[in-house]
């Protein structure tokens, strides 16, 4: 069923009766957003091209001294195009191909900046443990294939990009990272922002291939706004989330890839959570489909060794900081959900609820500081 389920929004739409669906939405989703109108010729592409499209508005109300800051974005989520066993160039040659196409429809819907799922080049081939061909999907983040791709389609369509990849740092003994490059729209290569995070759980044990990420929790000024890149497991980790808010970031891109038995549960709160928790848009996106390896692995969890990882259910959707959400994308086909935002809205949640004016960072400063000395004892109060 993992696999055939198409969305819960359609589950939602099929049995709750019209007269009750709103309220019931509104309790899901916050305010109910406006549908955005859609260009035909973009909705005739993507239907031609086999993918998924959606868009909605996320409004804010009108302001005395500051005119609307109203961008558009866009997240797309695709299945690899070829067998895991096909030859790399031949692997990532599709890929390109494909997102190439979605992405002239994103151009055809007037999108400002568009982000790319997790490792977005390849199959998700790290929890396999197995070198090769693996690492031969790597790139410079500077001047990779990949990156010059997305520079050339950044200036085409005058589009930041974000580009998670497997990145090889040929400067620093050739380490693997993986890695958000960002394209500006001017098609320069705007800076990379690193995984903080690597999970150790399950199929999910990616330190064969690369460590924690030493960028930090950069910011990029854009033309069209503060962006930051939150990778995949760093949405557990809710001062991850935090440290790019102090940092100025009005949204936060989280490319993804998990699979349904191990968070499909935690996936609809995550990223909502932290909008709201940080005065910011957040935008997950996850992969779709079963990638199959011919080479059976395990997870050191005591399971039989299998041949993938289970059901990419991909689910994208992003979130407002007023508490508000779009429907997800479908967990079963590739897609580009669109994304009108109005950036004031940040500032405006901000006034009306200061999390951040209210929060006692002072405080937990100092008590992480003692927490994380190798004598720090617990503030319990005992009888």
């Amino acid at each position: 069923m993992s696999g055939e389920l198409r969305s819960v929004e359609q589950v939602l739409e099929k049995y709750i009766p019209e007269e009750e669906r709103r309220e019931v939405w509104r309790l899901l989703y916050g305010r109910e957003l406006r549908s955005l109108e859609l260009p035909g010729c973009a909705v005739e592409s993507a239907s031609q091209k086999g993918f998924e499209l959606k868009g909605y508005v996320f409004d804010a109300a009108a302001e005395q001294l500051r005119r609307p800051r109203v961008i558009r974005v866009g997240l797309i989520q695709n299945k690899i195009q070829l067998p895991t066993s096909s030859p790399v160039a031949e692997q990532v040659n599709a890929i390109h191909k494909r997102i190439a196409e979605i992405v002239e429809v994103a151009a055809m819907c007037d999108v400002n900046i568009v982000c790319f799922q997790e490792a977005w080049t390849m199959p998700f081939a790290f929890c396999t443990r197995e070198r090769l061909p693996w690492t031969e999907f790597a790139e410079s983040a500077e001047n990779g294939i990949t990156t010059k791709f997305c520079q050339e389609i950044a200036k085409k369509y005058n589009m930041v990009i974000v580009s998670p990849i497997l990145e090889r740092d040929e400067l620093h003994g050739e380490t693997l990272w993986n890695t958000a490059v960002v394209i500006s729209n001017t098609g320069a290569v705007l800076g990379k922002s690193r995984k903080n995070h690597i999970p150790r759980i399950g199929d999910f044990n990616e330190s064969t291939y690369y460590m924690e990420g030493n960028t930090g929790h950069t910011v990029f000024q854009t033309a069209f706004g503060r962006i930051a890149v939150n990778i995949c497991y760093g949405r557990h980790h809710p001062l991850n989330w935090l440290m790019y808010s102090l940092n100025g970031a009005e949204i936060i891109f989280n490319p993804s890839a998990t699979v349904g038995e191990l968070s499909e549960s935690l996936w609809p709160i995550e990223a909502r959570n932290a909008a709201i928790a940080n005065h910011c848009f957040t935008c997950a996106i996850n992969r779709v489909g079963t990638e199959h390896f011919d080479n059976e692995f395990t997870s050191g969890d005591g399971k039989k060794a299998h041949h993938d990882f289970g059901h990419f259910y991909g689910s994208s959707y992003v979130a407002a900081p007023d508490g508000s959400r779009t429907p997800g994308l479908s967990r079963v086909c590739d897609g580009l959900l669109i994304s009108e935002l109005d950036l004031n809205l940040c500032r405006q949640t901000n006034d009306k609820w200061n999390f951040k004016m209210t929060g006692r960072y002072e405080m937990y400063a100092a008590e992480l500081d003692r927490a994380v000395a190798p004598d720090f004892q617990p503030n319990i109060v005992r009888e």
